[in-house]
């Protein structure tokens, strides 16, 4: 079927273009258009997202260069960087945050048993956390950091089942962490792991009266009164203490007026004793910790989205254009997700962007690119594991 199409044409068949024309209707992005409609827009910019190119400029270049390959690239045509960077500032960027809200209602589901490891809770379990690129005030005035700096934050909340952002807030740097708590709806029975920047009492007994579970670091200034201990803790897993506490501060206890748990666990890799404070009271003391391990994923999310997506270096000034960005950004990795399990490869969503972004002018069907290379893997793994027993 895909027999003489580009790589990134393939790729634009796994792209629902209907549900984006819906965003662009309704906020009328191609209203007095003449040359880029904002279908264009978004496959030049995921193009350049896909291929992990620094700038628009490196976008127009390339594509000029492959002026001839555009129509069998399913890209209507080329345009100078001016055009390109007009249409960043002026098109609604909500046009690509509902087109991303749809990804993910899309792909999410799709990785809903993945399982997570060394937890056999079968709830929703997510990871909360921000990202902050750092900005010049001179260039992004909007943009106001901490001490004097321009700074963009990118509140993530991940879905740990398959590593799916499921909420994105793009706020500048002075926007408290704990904030976003008043922005998510918590789902019933759904756990959610922060660090210790989003302890807000108000905010987590709200979390606690919808029927969600959270587990985060507390703050060494926490005063409490011991209510239980359990005294079965084996200290040889890493356990030191597992009590059910009662908040003595006044207005503390005002905001959270029920029980809580506390869990001490030590790591003895990095020699260092870790605090839990939870509300989820029916599982073992270990697991909680085992859960607070897996917040780390959100860490290699931010750190893999700035390094292989074109995220540090933005695209535009405005706040407009950052916004598109970065959801254009959050698109191509979704869809790259979608890719990978409709072709049920067993690579990563990370391996599967790195092949597919080198390989966007091949001409081989992607399900063979990813299944000789999935085969490849397979046989070393079978060779070195021969070899191993001789």
């Amino acid at each position: 079927m895909n027999s003489g199409k580009y790589v990134f044409a393939q790729l634009l068949q796994f792209v629902n273009k209907y549900e984006f024309e819906k965003g662009v209707m309704r906020y009328k992005g191609n209203h007095r258009v003449r040359e880029l409609d904002c279908w264009n827009q978004f496959i030049q910019l995921f193009f350049g997202q896909l291929t992990s190119l620094n700038s628009l400029r490196d976008i127009c270049l390339c594509l000029k260069a492959h002026k001839n390959k555009l129509y069998h690239l399913g890209i209507k045509q080329h345009v100078n960087q001016s055009t390109l960077s007009r249409a960043n500032e002026k098109r609604d960027w909500r046009i690509f945050a509902d087109f991303g809200e749809f990804l993910i209602q899309q792909v999410r589901p799709l990785y809903a048993n993945s399982p997570i490891p060394n937890i056999t809770t079968d709830k929703d379990v997510f990871a909360l956390d921000s990202t902050t690129i750092s900005l010049s005030l001179k260039l992004f005035g909007w943009a106001q950091g901490k001490y004097s700096r321009g700074a963009v934050k990118v509140h993530t909340l991940l879905d740990l089942r398959g590593s799916i952002p499921t909420f994105i807030f793009i706020t500048d740097g002075k926007y408290h962490d704990s904030n976003i708590l008043d922005v998510i709806v918590p789902l019933p029975d759904a756990i959610y792991l922060m660090d210790k920047a989003y302890v807000d009492f108000a905010a987590l007994y709200k979390m606690h009266k919808a029927g969600a579970f959270f587990v985060t670091r507390a703050k060494v200034t926490i005063d409490y009164t011991i209510i239980e201990s359990n005294y079965n803790i084996d200290e040889r897993t890493g356990l030191r203490s597992d009590m059910t506490i009662k908040l003595n501060r006044y207005k503390s206890k005002q905001l959270y007026p029920e029980t809580l748990r506390i869990v001490e666990y030590y790591d003895e890799e990095k020699k260092v004793l870790l605090v839990f404070l939870t509300n989820k009271m029916n599982v073992s003391a270990l697991e909680i910790a085992h859960l607070y391990r897996n917040r780390w994923q959100i860490e290699v999310f931010f750190k893999w989205i700035k390094q292989n997506l074109t995220i540090k270096t933005l695209w535009g000034h405005s706040e407009n254009a950052v916004n598109i960005h970065i959801w254009v950004a959050i698109c191509t990795y979704l869809i790259v997700a979608y890719v990978k399990y409709s072709l049920k490869s067993n690579l990563s969503i990370y391996e599967t962007m790195q092949i597919l972004g080198i390989s966007a002018f091949d001409k081989t069907s992607i399900k063979e690119l990813l299944t000789e290379i999935q085969i490849n893997q397979d046989f070393k793994e079978q060779y070195d594991l021969f070899n191993n027993q001789f």
